[in-house]
């Protein structure tokens, strides 16, 4: 019978008092704001949710909580909390919005989503459950021509936009850039630096989602972030494809992965996987491993937020299907799903996947299974070339996984020490491995140890063999 050779043999030895490190809230207490650690999260809003009835979206969020705990994520993206009373149609295709959050007036919580006391509401039912609240924030651009009582003194200095400051904005426009505030102002920076710690302080921020970060410089959300706090949460959205940098940058030839790392290097934040979702989006099953998530450097892996889909790239249920700019055909939702929950990088599910389509089943099977196993964002990774479709070995704190994905691996090719987590979709499309307990003896002649280290085992040529095997730790 034909062994499959996995390349790495990891065992994980914990000591005595490993376990009381855990954090019960995701990312353990000495995460930082570069890696995900633990964390799943939940994207708790669609397009359409601003548009919620007969019940604002706050009290949804507020009454599936428990839900969403007994599923497993351990963090909640929220809508944009501020205030936002814009209106837009486009009489070509009929479709109409507004109120998303994006294009927003001042710091007000009472918005379409709920009001201020809703939000408060929501965010203590989620807390309550040890679950973190991600908040969506806007710094870049907001609705000019009807700013909030609040905010008009403060950037009535046309010096606080960006066409009044002789072009000094730090980053893309957004459409025009006529609706571009100046984050190098230092009254743009401490506007939203004050209303960041006020999220934290008074609404339970664990975390922020910064949008459109190409608008804006990098430092700026590393230094808004120092002021957060460097054991909060934070991701970017870089939504910059290579050849949208000018041609004399040197991001014009690089990679997608090396574009993200740079941003998550110099913001001191993750980063949404783009490069993961634009091979996706454009290439077979095999090319998926290129995403942030899948890089041989485990800082890489640790920096990626990796997605399916998300309220702009998919769709959502409502009117016009929400906006589907970049959304993956429906027959690799699951795959791709199966791959993000139980690869590398900190997984996030979009809400309609979850709890509005036939998925959720899936998505809570594959989430018991990241769990059980261990995975984390920067968890050891490797590929098995000698097959079709993706198969990858991921390992975990506690298990090894194996996954083949619309892959020829064949089952009796998997070796005894495995046991079979998952099979789903046609044909086996998406199939889960995991490695049963291997009886490993060792001594450390020269190690020293403390307790709750993690002492590794590495075995570049093992075979996965039922039985015992005897390794010395040198």
């Amino acid at each position: 019978m034909k062994r499959l050779r996995l390349g790495v043999l990891s065992i994980l030895i914990l000591m005595a008092q490993a376990a009381s490190a855990d954090d019960l809230r995701g990312n353990t207490p000495q995460g930082t704001r570069t890696d995900g650690n633990d964390e799943i999260v939940l994207q708790g809003f669609h397009w359409n949710s601003s548009r919620s009835s007969p019940d604002s979206w706050y009290s949804v969020l507020k009454s599936m909580a428990p839900q969403i705990q007994a599923d497993g994520f351990t963090s909640v993206w929220m809508p944009v909390p501020w205030r936002d009373i814009s209106r837009w149609s486009d009489p070509g295709t009929g479709a109409s919005g507004g109120g998303e959050g994006y294009f927003w007036q001042d710091f007000d919580k009472n918005s379409a989503y709920g009001s201020d006391a809703q939000l408060r509401q929501a965010v203590d039912a989620l807390s309550a459950g040890n679950i973190k609240v991600i908040y969506d924030v806007v710094p870049n651009h907001m609705d000019r021509q009807h700013v909030g009582p609040a905010l008009k003194e403060p950037l009535g200095d046309k010096a606080n936009w960006r066409d009044g400051c002789a072009q000094c904005d730090d980053g893309d426009p957004f459409m025009g850039g006529e609706a571009d505030l100046n984050t190098q102002s230092a009254v743009v920076y401490n506007l939203f630096k004050n209303e960041f710690l006020n999220l934290r302080d008074h609404y339970s921020a664990d975390g922020l989602r910064f949008d459109f970060v190409k608008g804006y410089s990098a430092t700026t959300v590393d230094n808004w972030m120092k002021a957060f706090g460097d054991q909060h949460f934070c991701v970017g959205e870089l939504w910059k494809a290579p050849n949208e940098y000018p041609a004399n940058d040197w991001r014009h030839n690089a990679t997608w992965q090396d574009g993200l790392k740079v941003w998550s290097d110099q913001s001191h934040c993750t980063v949404f996987d783009f490069a993961l979702k634009e091979r996706m989006q454009n290439a077979g099953l095999a090319e998926w491993r290129y995403g942030l998530n899948g890089n041989p450097d485990p800082a890489w892996r640790a920096a990626a937020v990796t997605f399916v889909d998300n309220h702009d790239t998919g769709y959502s249920p409502g009117a016009n299907g929400g906006q589907h700019h970049w959304s993956l055909p429906e027959p690799l939702r699951d795959q791709a799903y199966a791959y993000i929950l139980s690869s590398p990088g900190t997984p996030t599910v979009y809400w309609p996947d979850m709890y509005d389509w036939p998925r959720g089943q899936l998505l809570r099977q594959l989430i018991q299974i990241r769990r059980s196993a261990g995975i984390k964002a920067d968890s050891p990774i490797s590929f098995l070339d000698n097959y079709s479709g993706l198969v990858a070995e991921v390992t975990g704190s506690q298990q090894m996984l194996l996954v083949a994905l619309g892959s020829n691996l064949k089952s009796e090719s998997v070796p005894g020490s495995f046991s079979q987590a998952l099979v789903a979709g046609d044909n086996g499309a998406i199939r889960i491995w995991r490695a049963k307990g291997v009886d490993v003896q060792f001594r450390c002649a020269k190690g020293e140890t403390q307790v709750g280290d993690a002492v590794y085992v590495w075995d570049q040529a093992l075979s996965w063999a039922s039985g015992t095997r005897r390794e010395r730790c040198a």
